[in-house]
């Protein structure tokens, strides 16, 4: 698999998205009460230009998400995938614009679970993963020969 063809992140951004629709199904509300707090902890991290506790946060929420879909197979799937791109999703640098961009965007997941809209949500996920890896190929990550990302050295 290489990042330069899009397949692990693609195929996280469709695992996230299916995550996001079941999780519309399924969470209690009990679940979609914890989320917001977490989501505050890491806009607070945000606001601190705390980038590492920011990307904590950030990994925290998204796990929440594919949890609360409540789908033993699509979370083992994720975390397979995830632990592949991990290390170039939550360590690459972010500009202002592009962290308070993902900042919105987080919004946006979150009002589209608390309205319970699956399909928005997936939608939203889909989009912001997409930026992610954007982000990811410009920072000079690059797949290496056990299939992991490392920054690329020119």
């Amino acid at each position: 698999m290489q990042i330069g063809n899009g397949k692990p992140p693609k195929v996280c951004q469709g695992l996230e998205a299916l995550a996001g629709e079941l999780a519309c199904e399924r969470i209690s509300d009990a679940g979609i009460g914890e989320i917001p707090a977490a989501h505050d902890d890491m806009v607070r991290h945000y606001r601190e230009g705390d980038l590492i506790q920011y990307y904590r946060g950030n990994r925290a929420i998204h796990e929440a998400i594919v949890a609360a879909a409540e789908n033993p197979a699509l979370t083992g799937l994720y975390a397979s995938v995830t632990a592949r791109i991990r290390r170039a999703r939550y360590v690459t640098p972010m500009t202002p614009q592009r962290w308070s961009f993902a900042v919105k965007e987080h919004e946006a997941i979150l009002n589209a679970l608390q309205r319970r809209d699956g399909a928005g949500l997936s939608h939203i996920l889909r989009a912001h993963l997409r930026h992610k890896r954007e982000e990811v190929l410009q920072a000079g990550f690059a797949e290496t020969e056990g299939n992991d990302l490392a920054l690329r050295i020119a």
